[in-house]
Parts: C-alpha cells; sequence; structure tokens
C-alpha cells in the first residue's frame, strides 16, 4: 500500500530532522525550506497533507502560501496544518483566514501531532 504523501515546509533544522524521523514509518514526506523549494515540489507533485510553518526565510511566509495553495483549483483541498512557534492569538486567526485547516503551536505534544495528522489523513496512520 502506497504511503500518504506529506509535504512539511520547516526551516528550521531540527525541526525538520524530527519530522522526518516522527512520520518515517507512515508518510511519504518531502521536507522544504523556502519558498522557492515549494514552489519547485508543489509543481511536481500532489500531496495530502501539508505541515506549513508561518515563519519562512527569503520570500513568502507560511500565510502566504497557504493563501496560494488554497486559491488553486488544483491544490485548494489539501488539508493544511500550520505548526508554528507564532503562539499568539493574530497568528492563528491569519493562518486560519488565510485557508489553513489547523493550527498547531509549538512545542507541542507529539501524541497530538500525530492525532491531528490522522484526523486529515488517516490512510495509514493508526492502521498497523
Amino acid at each position: 500500500m502506497e504511503k500518504p504523501k506529506l509535504l512539511i515546509v520547516e526551516d528550521d533544522y531540527e525541526s525538520q530532522s524530527f519530522l522526518k524521523i516522527f512520520f518515517r514509518n507512515d508518510y511519504d514526506t518531502t521536507i522544504v525550506e523556502s519558498e522557492s523549494g515549494f514552489h519547485n515540489v508543489i509543481s511536481e507533485k500532489s500531496f495530502d497533507l501539508i505541515l506549513m510553518d508561518i515563519s519562512l526565510p527569503n520570500g513568502k511566509d507560511g500565510i502566504e502560501l497557504t493563501k496560494e495553495i488554497k486559491s488553486n483549483p488544483a491544490t485548494s483541498k489539501t488539508p493544511i496544518v500550520c505548526l508554528t512557534a507564532h503562539a499568539f492569538l493574530k497568528d492563528k486567526a491569519r493562518a486560519m483566514e488565510a485557508g489553513a485547516d489547523y493550527f498547531l503551536a509549538k512545542p507541542v505534544e507529539n501524541k497530538i501531532l500525530k492525532n491531528i495528522v490522522k484526523q486529515f489523513c488517516p490512510t495509514v496512520l493508526g492502521s498497523k
């Protein structure tokens, strides 16, 4: 059975490493760290879920990328979970207005992260 495709948009190397290991058994993960990396992969591959950091270097941030995804008919149905250190209510409001399906502030408990991802992309997680 093919694993669901998870795109992780995250600029922090330690977070990238953790998420890659955390989801490796259940998802086909692709990790990008910037707007340019995002555009390179999103034009070539479709994803079942996107974990989106809000703060990204050199270019558009996660809010702007979320708006792009949700305004494009080809990707508008792809669930987006914002996973960010920006924990203020205004950040959550901006993310949800941009079209995010869920908002998680770092640090987040592993069990909660896994459950939220499973909620939006249940194909494999928890089925083993």
